[in-house]
């Protein structure tokens, strides 16, 4: 027995979670994304596959991701911060509407059935597919946000929508500051330090709104799976420069669409799930 559970199904939940920190780590670094728009989906399929309950699926999928994004985001937005592309007055002027939308996404999670969140994930997820396809590079609405009821009113959107989705706040984030005509590597590099202003209250939340759920998974503090931390995180640490490796051999449009195939048929999976 390891932790009270047999050899095999320890050894099977980690070698099931370290291959979705492996999936997750090559299409982080390939697609150039923040982990937990890739984690999630990957995520959710290994917990089908292991017969977790689906619904509480999605819940772990996003919890576990939002504990990973933790580390991974401090540790990307330090190496942005030393390039200076963190935009610090941004970060202070749009980071406490985020953090509202968090408390506020947190919140909502716990109330939420498995399949809305399903359903949240799989729509927004098709939307970011879309505007990866059609959004021509360079496109902008304009040069700053119109007015401070539409920056407080889109960092609620991102932080509540993240946090329901378990990502960092880069993918939605990052077009959102692109369209207004912020330079993308200021705006990728302040998504990043977004990441933790997401991903902590996001999985402190997520691990106390789980407490007592019946059907968890072994070794699952709320909704944050333990054996997924320590599996993901290394793996997807040792995975990601693979992935970008990859992507500096393949054109930047064949990069966007792979980007695009992958959240699309992520998205109909779970439509599908949810139809059946």
């Amino acid at each position: 027995m390891i932790l009270g559970l047999s050899v095999g199904t320890a050894l099977l939940w980690v070698a099931a979670m370290a291959a979705a920190g492996m999936v997750g780590g090559i299409l982080a670094g390939l697609l150039g994304v923040g982990g937990g728009i890739v984690i999630v989906p990957v995520l959710y399929q290994i917990l089908e596959l292991m017969n977790v309950d689906p619904g509480i699926r999605m819940h772990l999928a996003v919890g576990t991701s939002l504990a990973v994004i933790v580390p991974t985001a401090f540790i990307s937005a330090r190496s942005h911060a030393r390039r200076g592309s963190v935009d610090t007055g941004l970060l202070r002027s749009w980071g406490p509407a985020i953090l509202v939308g968090v408390l506020a996404g947190t919140l909502l999670a716990g109330a939420l059935d498995g399949t809305v969140l399903t359903a949240i994930f799989a729509t927004v997820a098709l939307f970011v597919a879309a505007n990866m396809v059609l959004r021509r590079e360079g496109a902008k609405i304009a040069d700053d946000f119109p007015n401070r009821g539409v920056k407080i009113g889109l960092g609620m959107f991102v932080g509540s929508f993240s946090t329901l989705m378990g990502i960092g706040g880069g993918t939605l984030s990052v077009p959102i500051l692109s369209a207004f005509g912020y330079p993308v590597r200021r705006a990728v590099g302040t998504a990043a330090a977004i990441g933790m202003i997401i991903a902590i209250p996001g999985a402190i939340g997520y691990s106390l709104w789980g407490l007592g759920v019946p059907g968890r998974p072994p070794l699952t503090v709320g909704f944050v799976n333990l054996i997924g931390l320590a599996a993901i995180i290394p793996m997807t640490t040792l995975m990601a420069p693979v992935g970008a490796r990859i992507a500096h051999a393949i054109p930047q449009r064949a990069l966007r669409y792979s980007f695009a195939f992958f959240l699309g048929l992520s998205s109909m999976r779970m439509f599908y799930d949810l139809l059946t």
